[in-house]
């Protein structure tokens, strides 16, 4: 009885695990479906479409929907995204998961969500953001895009920010920007689509089997429109 007992724990305990495995690839495939959602939003926008010479000249592009902010006087945000880097063949990669949280204090109220795209113009901050967090505003300079909608980036005369940002915004809010906001890995994500210890550095090399649909959409998007 004790054994039979014991394998029906363990087929249990299988199940559960297959189950929440299986939960965590489909929530996955929908932050990238969400964010192929936003890239076609915002470049078929022709009052908001990111230059085609901008992600042509890209290190990298992050693309974070439905990135929450609410606060009274402290406020707060957080959303989850993707990130590809240009591959030396001049191809976008396999995105690798990332997060983004952040804080801020002073005048605002309300809760907003919001659409975010940051073109990353060197290395230097996506590779920060590997090796543990990125903190935009603090470890690189950011600036509204050249045709954006985000009036609460830093602006950029000069046009020389390491990372320009682009926004669409629904809800209301006032007194909030971007500088502050963290970037960090979601390790979590990256096993659920591409499996246990790959790192994101082994996601921008390549060659990895049974990526999702919606993830390769993601990079065939950006693809699509740096052709453009």
């Amino acid at each position: 009885m004790s054994r039979w007992i014991f394998r029906l724990a363990a087929c249990v305990a299988f199940c559960i695990f297959v189950s929440s495995t299986a939960f965590a690839g489909e929530q996955e495939n929908q932050r990238a479906k969400e964010a192929v959602r936003v890239l076609k939003q915002i470049m078929q926008a022709p009052d908001s479409r990111i230059p085609g010479h901008l992600l042509r000249d890209a290190y990298a592009v992050a693309v974070i929907p439905d990135v929450i902010k609410a606060g009274l006087i402290i406020g707060g945000r957080h959303g989850l995204g993707l990130l590809s880097v240009k591959t030396p063949n001049d191809v976008w990669s396999n995105p690798t998961f990332i997060g983004m949280s952040g804080g801020s204090i002073g005048f605002q109220a309300g809760v907003q969500s919001t659409d975010v795209i940051l073109i990353f113009r060197t290395q230097r901050g996506v590779d920060s953001i590997v090796h543990g967090k990125f903190t935009l505003g603090a470890d690189a300079s950011v600036a509204a895009g050249p045709i954006g909608r985000s009036a609460n980036a830093a602006t950029d005369a000069q046009l020389r920010a390491e990372i320009y940002s682009y926004s669409r915004a629904r809800g209301l809010f006032a007194g909030v920007a971007l500088d502050g906001s963290v970037l960090s890995i979601d390790n979590t994500a990256n096993q659920a689509v591409y499996g246990e210890g790959i790192t994101p550095r082994r996601i921008f090399e390549g060659g990895l089997g049974n990526v999702p649909d919606a993830v390769v959409d993601f990079r065939d998007r950006l693809e699509e429109y740096t052709a453009r």
